[in-house]
């Protein structure tokens, strides 16, 4: 399996794990703990996975490197993960949604700041069509009617979403010098100064004793699965694609939501959910394509 096939199937299944993620942290947050206690515990149990790993990827780090590493940790582990577990807690799954898929576009045009990446008509067509097919997804899902979302929480969510596109574009030049794991044992180390005390006074108050089987194996699976893994898989598939292409998959997040809730029997298939995984699809392949006639042409 070639180097960009395989990117291609770690950002595939990184996605399936972030479908399931998502309505599992809605499972333990904030009914068991807080948004700071569980961001806290994430890292607390994130953190010595990475560093074990790293043992067997082990660099030495440059002086002058330590400084990008520290703001790669503020942008993708310390604002991404506590503004989006907060967000959520205020907001509406369907509003988080909607405004988690500007990540792509923000990618696009930060790309073109940071990395001088050229925006061609290709790229852009294929962001906007993968746009308008994750928004017919979301938008025609009519399961749930209630007020949950706040102005407050759709700014945290959309923050979450900028800095996770800034995550994505500062760290692909330190990708071409780093293993993925170094990096982001690093970056969750950095960022243990700053979210476990928010979270430590929650986590003195749980009885976690209390918790049953389902809720330690929630917990687990957030930890292992979609903070451990994917965060490797996503960074993995940098070395062979660009921060658009990788970003351009949180548009399939609905799509495995979706297929996730028709496994679990909670939704049924409709035109909407087929039209959409076309676009979808459509749209990531034509981002993903390198050589071709329309990549000489750039949006100006």
């Amino acid at each position: 399996m070639n180097k960009t096939l395989l990117a291609h199937v770690s950002l595939f299944t990184a996605m399936v794990i972030y479908a399931a993620g998502f309505t599992i942290i809605k499972e333990v947050t904030p009914q068991y703990l807080s948004p700071a206690g569980f961001v806290a515990l994430r890292v607390l149990g994130t953190t010595p996975l990475l560093w074990i790993t790293g043992l067997f990827f082990f660099e030495k780090i440059e002086r002058k490197d330590f400084g990008k590493i520290a703001l790669l940790s503020l942008c993708g582990v310390t604002i991404n993960q506590s503004f989006f577990i907060k967000g959520m807690s205020l907001t509406s799954p369907i509003n988080g949604a909607i405004i988690m898929i500007t990540c792509p576009l923000l990618v696009l045009i930060l790309g073109n700041i940071i990395l001088k990446e050229k925006i061609t008509w290709q790229k852009l067509c294929g962001i906007l069509i993968g746009l308008g097919g994750a928004l017919l997804l979301i938008l025609s899902n009519t399961i749930s009617n209630t007020k949950t979302d706040s102005p407050i929480g759709d700014l945290l969510i959309f923050i979450n979403a900028l800095s996770w596109g800034t995550f994505l574009v500062l760290v692909t030049p330190l990708m071409k010098k780093y293993h993925p794991v170094t990096i982001l044992k690093w970056s969750f180390l950095m960022s243990i100064p700053i979210l476990v005390p928010l979270g430590i006074p929650n986590l003195l108050e749980v009885n976690f004793n209390s918790f049953d089987g389902k809720t330690i194996f929630d917990i687990l699976f957030v930890i292992v699965g979609v903070t451990f893994i994917a965060y490797l898989m996503n960074i993995f598939a940098l070395k062979a694609l660009s921060p658009t292409v990788v970003s351009a998959y949180i548009y399939t997040q609905p799509i495995m939501a979706a297929v996730i809730a028709l496994v679990l029997g909670k939704d049924i298939l409709g035109w909407q959910q087929i039209v959409s995984a076309i676009l979808i699809f459509t749209g990531v392949l034509l981002a993903s394509q390198k050589k071709t006639v329309i990549d000489n042409s750039t949006v100006t």
